[in-house]
């Protein structure tokens, strides 16, 4: 999720962010990070807890940094944030996209129902209105990623949760070490 969440902010920013604006360096730099850390804590879990424990949670506010940079976005240009219950967003999260062009493919269907709702619909799903003016590009697009980084900021919260419980039970690598040559020496 985070890899795409990178893939789908180069792209962003490509189309929607000045190429000399620091913001630009900055989001390609918190997607990136996200990813890479998240790799990075892998690759460290064998020798090291701690150090999974940490890049993860580096990768975590990496994302974080990065979905108040898309909010920002959203704000200067005077674009609705849509709400955690707007059915756009859970129509990509249940689409599951695995690549920056499902995503884009998403944002295509979703400026084509004009916003009008699900298979064109107009009137309310759950509370929340469906009928609005035509949405841009931008807007569903920055939304869109808010959503995915919504998702990888869940996944990692778990993850972070569950290297915690094993961290606490199990020890780090040095406390596994040392009981294993307690054992072999008696």
């Amino acid at each position: 999720m985070a890899q795409l969440v990178y893939d789908v902010t180069v792209r962003f920013c490509a189309r929607y962010v000045d190429p000399r604006s620091r913001t630009r360096d900055q989001m390609v730099q918190a997607a990136r990070s996200g990813t890479q850390n998240i790799a990075e804590g892998s690759e460290a879990s064998a020798t090291s807890k701690k150090t999974e424990l940490k890049l993860t949670n580096v990768a975590r506010a990496s994302l974080e940094e990065l979905r108040l940079d898309y909010e920002d976005f959203l704000r200067h240009r005077r674009l609705p944030l849509w709400p955690r219950e707007d059915w756009r967003r859970q129509d990509l999260i249940n689409r599951r996209p695995a690549t920056a062009d499902a995503v884009a493919a998403w944002a295509r269907d979703v400026r084509k129902r004009g916003q009008s709702g699900p298979g064109g619909q107009s009137g309310r799903i759950g509370q929340v209105s469906t009928q609005s003016t035509s949405s841009t590009y931008a807007e569903i697009s920055a939304n869109g990623v808010l959503a995915l980084i919504a998702v990888a900021s869940t996944l990692l919260k778990r993850q972070l949760a569950s290297l915690e419980r094993a961290f606490v039970e199990e020890g780090g690598f040095t406390e596994r070490l040392y009981r294993v040559r307690k054992r072999h020496q008696r």
